[in-house]
């Protein structure tokens, strides 16, 4: 499939028939992935790889073998352990971010390296209003209102981010906005907060892996993201931070830690932190963590971001076609952006029972989606594993189940993970 291509195009989606549907998998460049991935069931239909990617066979075999150099090499092994969140942010850079060797960090989560970003361009503004829009993710949220807090400062949270930058100093948005899917203009928005003093930190734990994201080109300064998502790295895998070149020895962490320190063994007695993007570093590494997120990017580059974009967006615009003709008339509405140029790589849902519906759909159909409150289920796509066949499987499923009424069969109370 090129970059570009819609396999979708011209078509009525009442002619999207099985087997024309299997015709798409069976010309699709990169089905070949999914036998890399361990499936334990293959009837079940996982359409949430925008919460948690699938387990990588590689991966599976790389922390096995971690686990014996562990063994063998006990604390020997730190000397090629400890290089790991450069190398592995190297790679992601190339691979994904469009960005620049030492321009990537992987380590810690999102929300630690988020508070990193914002504190240290709050810092170099000299003050000025933290600004994000009052739907964003909630932990992008919470680390604003804690800054404001702790440094005295003002935040805005409003519903346009572009009104409220006038005396903004640091700004956090979303390449992929988590309920809908629709996409930020990155170069457009960071240019513009340039123009009024402020700087952008820009989220990109739905959009790295998924969509080519260029950094560098879009003139990006600072940025964040995780990789248990699209990247496939595992349940709380390590983070990434990205810092532009230019900016990174104008900056200094507030978390101060011995992996960023000017010559770390010596253990001084005041802090010097290392000159570029390791200074951003703070306690040890998570060696078997880096490991897995290392195979999952390896697993991307090798697919190429461009291809798994194009999959994505003709699997999205599936999602679409077949909610029009079946789940419309059921009381469904479209929750993303119609257009595929602004939507990313999950499609939402929306419906008066969307809690009861997306559990009947795991519990009674073996199809696994999530729901966003108050009224969302997502659907998310991962190319490298989701085949067509899936989609449209799952959203039959789906047509089933609730004109059958069964979303009312099963308990609503709801549960701590959605």
């Amino acid at each position: 499939m090129a970059k570009g291509s819609d396999p979708l195009s011209g078509r009525d989606s009442r002619g999207l028939t099985p087997k024309a549907v299997a015709a798409l998998d069976a010309s699709d460049p990169l089905a070949r992935f999914r036998e890399r991935f361990v499936i334990t069931d293959p009837g079940r239909i996982y359409l949430d790889g925008n919460s948690l990617g699938r387990l990588p066979a590689a991966t599976r075999d790389r922390l096995r073998g971690l686990v014996d150099e562990w063994g063998d090499r006990l604390v020997t092994g730190w000397d090629e352990w400890i290089d790991a969140p450069g190398r592995v942010g190297d790679l992601l850079a190339e691979a994904v971010l469009g960005a620049q060797p030492g321009e990537v960090l992987v380590g810690d989560s999102t929300t630690v390296n988020l508070y990193k970003l914002c504190a240290t361009a709050l810092d170099l503004a000299g003050g000025g209003a933290l600004v994000t829009d009052r739907d964003n993710f909630p932990t992008d949220r919470y680390v604003l209102e804690g800054l404001a807090a702790q440094r005295g400062v003002e935040l805005r949270l409003v519903d346009e981010i572009e009104p409220a930058l006038e005396g903004a100093a640091v700004v956090v948005a979303a390449h992929v906005d988590y309920r809908t899917g629709e996409l930020a203009d990155v170069h457009g928005l960071t240019e513009r907060a340039r123009a009024h003093g402020a700087r952008v930190v820009w989220d990109l734990c739905h959009s790295a892996g998924a969509l080519p994201v260029q950094l560098r080109e879009a003139g990006v300064e600072l940025a964040v993201g995780c990789t248990y998502k699209y990247l496939n790295a595992g349940p709380g895998a390590p983070a990434f931070l990205y810092v532009a070149r230019e900016l990174q020895d104008r900056l200094r962490s507030p978390i101060w830690g011995w992996f960023g320190q000017r010559d770390q063994f010596a253990m001084g007695q005041s802090y010097e932190p290392v000159a570029g993007i390791g200074r951003f570093s703070a306690g040890t590494p998570t060696v078997l963590a880096l490991g897995a997120v290392e195979e999952g990017v390896r697993l991307t580059a090798e697919a190429g971001v461009d291809r798994l974009y194009a999959k994505a967006t003709a699997q999205c615009e599936l999602i679409v076609a077949l909610h029009d003709a079946w789940l419309a008339p059921l009381g469904f509405e479209l929750g993303s952006p119609r257009d595929p140029a602004r939507r990313g790589s999950h499609v939402a849902l929306r419906h008066p029972e969307a809690w009861p519906i997306c559990r009947a759909l795991i519990e009674r159909a073996n199809v696994i989606p999530d729901f966003r409150e108050p009224d969302t289920i997502r659907l998310g796509v991962a190319p490298l594993y989701t085949r067509f066949t899936d989609v449209y499987d799952a959203l039959d499923r789906l047509r089933g189940l609730v004109e059958r009424g069964e979303q009312r069969l099963v308990d609503a109370a709801r549960s701590r993970v959605t």
